[in-house]
């Protein structure tokens, strides 16, 4: 049987420097790294970074917070030079089966008003726009979609 190419694991703080190349790669105002290490302290948050096996190069991650009974996404991002691939699907999907595994009903996130790749990849989930949020975005005052999905139990 082939080994997988990509493993989904949790973000160390050894992988600091290629969630940064990342992040860089994929946002106008980048999250410093020091806002990442933060994030591994805060019991709340999850951080899983998605990563080539033949390597061990970290090409993608999605950070997601567990607050009571809700999933909240705060960030999902592929490397540019690997998107296109499924990768933010699958990151998408592992996030989801751990909000099922938490026992959240529900998953919260916002996105720019301008990405529509994401939104559209949000709607194929089943994501539902239920609200905006004006200039959310500091860098350009574009606003956030804010969106819901429903998580019921698994079967």
């Amino acid at each position: 049987m082939n080994e997988p190419a990509y493993s989904i694991t949790p973000m160390r703080p050894a992988d600091i420097d290629d969630v940064m190349r990342v992040e860089i790669a994929c946002f106008p105002n980048p999250w410093a790294p020091n806002t990442f290490l933060q994030e591994l302290e805060r019991a709340q948050a999850h951080i899983d970074v998605l990563r080539r096996n033949a390597d061990a190069q970290v090409v993608g991650f999605i950070n997601h917070w567990v607050v009571l009974d809700e999933l909240h996404l705060l960030n999902v991002a592929i490397h540019p030079d690997e998107r296109r691939r499924g990768h933010a699907r699958k990151l998408i999907q592992h996030m989801l089966a751990f909000g099922r595994q938490a026992a959240c009903r529900v998953v919260m996130l916002e996105v720019r008003r301008s990405n529509e790749a994401a939104l559209a990849l949000y709607r194929e989930f089943g994501f539902r726009s239920v609200g905006v949020r004006p200039g959310y975005y500091s860098d350009n005052g574009e606003d956030a979609i804010l969106m819901n999905l429903d998580l019921p139990p698994s079967p």
